[in-house]
């Protein structure tokens, strides 16, 4: 009997610890799991990932999510379309990504709720297609587009950027037989065309008046759809806060920040496909601190009980501007944004507080002037390149 009680005790210890070396293996791509899941994948296939790394198993599901039809719905005609932009990006290398300035073109003609809404629609793009799916009619607009950015003749062009200002808007008063008035929907804002004769004079007038200042005349080469941008500003330091730092005098740390002053204009083209016209979209943003508005902070420490500190809160003045506009390639484009704060120094003169102009902080205006006109004649170009290549045309292309 004993004998058999050693059997029995010696058995029960084996399986012991079979059971407890099978639990203390190392991890050997197989999931143990526990009874009632199903059993781990076998060694020819991959380990099944665990239930904490399955995205759709992280957290339950509110939204209904299905796969659909297998198919793109066209209830509306919608067509795939597939558009060849390497002609346009090969020639760009201002930017990593020049199709961006195809996709923004279309956003800004067609708005971008036709992309957002119904019918179904696709607008996407690499470096070398740009991707679209929508109804015939989109597609025509978009084909347009998209020859204005791949024509051969569409590449970069020369534009004369003079930014001005003058204190007193009373120049219109000279000038107002030889502007031609254009539309614009901001309001407080005026754009005129004038001949390029015109334009040389209004300039060579307005730089004899003691309130003229002409802050900047770039002639810039500016790839067709791309951006370029002129800007002068310089950091404004101020006191923004006092920060308690501990019992070692003063006991308190004056906490500075910096604001920038100055004004920065956004010139964008898109010259059409006959080079007769130009697309443009002007931004224009400026930012002016009036004053320092001062403020007594108390600032007790164990040194110094009574001790206040002195900080300061910026008035500021600003001015933002964001339109597009179309004109004849043959014309100057001159936008007037009003009254606005003072932009940006020149030749290091200062802004803001100590703007030499006789003015008070809250006097600081000035009437800011934009001309915008082309280097070359567009026109005579297109006409030489049509007579060198006519009928051609790359809607057929894609």
């Amino acid at each position: 009997m004993a004998s058999k009680h050693a059997w029995t005790f010696l058995l029960a210890a084996s399986i012991g610890l079979a059971s407890l070396v099978a639990f203390s293996l190392p991890a050997t791509g197989q999931d143990w799991r526990s009874a009632g899941e199903p059993p781990a994948a076998g060694p020819s296939s991959p380990a099944a990932p665990a239930k904490a790394d399955r995205p759709d198993a992280a957290k339950p599901r509110i939204a209904k999510v299905s796969a659909g039809k297998g198919a793109l719905p066209n209830e509306q005609g919608q067509l795939w379309r597939e558009y060849d932009i390497t002609p346009y990006t090969l020639r760009v290398a201002s930017t990593n990504r020049p199709e961006q300035a195809i996709v923004d073109w279309i956003l800004r003609e067609t708005g971008y709720e036709v992309w957002h809404g119904e019918p179904l629609a696709i607008l996407s793009a690499d470096r070398r297609t740009l991707y679209v799916y929508h109804t015939p009619a989109m597609q025509e607009i978009v084909a347009g587009i998209v020859d204005r950015f791949v024509s051969n003749e569409a590449d970069s062009n020369s534009f004369s950027l003079r930014v001005a200002t003058v204190n007193s808007p009373n120049w219109r008063i000279r000038a107002r037989q030889m502007l031609q008035p254009l539309e614009v929907q901001t309001p407080g804002v005026q754009a005129w065309l004038l001949e390029r004769e015109a334009a040389a004079t209004l300039v060579a007038d307005l730089r004899r008046r003691t309130d003229f200042r002409e802050l900047s005349s770039p002639q810039r080469m500016v790839n067709n759809g791309q951006s370029s941008v002129i800007s002068a500003t310089r950091g404004t330091n101020y006191v923004r806060d006092a920060r308690l730092t501990g019992n070692a005098w003063p006991g308190y740390q004056s906490e500075t920040a910096v604001i920038d002053e100055g004004f920065s204009l956004e010139f964008t083209p898109l010259v059409s496909v006959d080079r007769n016209s130009i697309d443009a979209v002007l931004k224009c943003q400026i930012d002016q601190v009036e004053k320092m508005v001062p403020v007594m902070l108390d600032v007790p420490t164990p040194v110094a009980p009574r001790q206040r500190a002195k900080i300061e809160v910026p008035q500021l003045a600003q001015f933002q501007f964001h339109e597009r506009f179309q004109w004849p390639a043959n014309k100057v484009l001159l936008v007037g944004l009003g009254m606005v704060p003072h932009p940006s120094p020149s030749e290091g003169r200062p802004i803001g507080l100590g703007l030499p102009l006789g003015l008070s902080p809250e006097g600081n205006r000035a009437d800011l002037l934009v001309f915008i006109e082309t280097k070359a004649d567009l026109s005579e170009t297109a006409a030489a390149a049509t007579a060198a290549r006519p009928g051609e045309t790359y809607r057929g292309r894609y």
